[in-house]
């Protein structure tokens, strides 16, 4: 049977928080597969807000949910990441119900134009402070190409310092692939 992948497993824990009409972000919207995933949990009545600083990602995204996910209020932001909290309505802030990263490069496209631990850092200080009570962050850290490590224990580093009271931190990652695979951390505000 197997287990189930990183993003299949960031998804679920994103669908067991997320209710129709809320609020959520992809904060690194790529090729949109985390919008549309966003956009179907909020519904027609929620927003998503999806960041990119790539004109591509945003096109890509904007098409697909144009195809997947037509009539959904989708918002495209083309801006980094780490100027969330700015670019965040003021009446969202504390109530956003989950924020996806899928850290790394444009797949299919651009692979020098990376996500870097200052603004990835900067970024998840922002979501944390946008949260509401039960929501969570998900992080997809990809190590595979050129910065990704560094980036990933940067990342690490942070969670882990995240204060118990406030937060829930996990890890899912399989241990015995030689490839460097993908790995999740979720974040859980209490």
């Amino acid at each position: 049977m197997g287990f189930i992948s990183v993003l299949s497993f960031a998804h679920k824990l994103m669908e067991e928080r997320v209710q129709a009409g809320e609020t959520v972000i992809d904060a690194t919207a790529g090729n949109g597969v985390d919008t549309v995933f966003l956009a179907k949990q909020v519904g027609t009545g929620g927003i998503v807000y999806a960041f990119d600083i790539q004109e591509t990602a945003i096109a890509c995204t904007a098409a697909r949910c144009a195809q997947e996910v037509p009539g959904h209020r989708v918002e495209l932001v083309l801006r980094s990441h780490a100027e969330l909290a700015d670019a965040i309505p003021v009446e969202h802030h504390g109530r956003i119900a989950a924020v996806a990263f899928n850290l790394g490069y444009l797949p299919g496209h651009d692979h020098g134009t990376v996500t870097l631990p200052d603004s990835t850092l900067a970024a998840l200080q922002a979501a944390a402070g946008l949260l509401r009570r039960g929501g969570i962050i998900t992080i997809v850290l990809y190590t595979g190409h050129p910065g990704g490590p560094e980036e990933a224990e940067a990342v690490e580093a942070w969670a882990a310092a995240l204060p118990q009271a406030d937060y829930q931190v996990l890890t899912y990652r399989f241990l015995n692939q030689r490839n460097r695979p993908p790995y999740v951390i979720a974040i859980e505000k209490r």
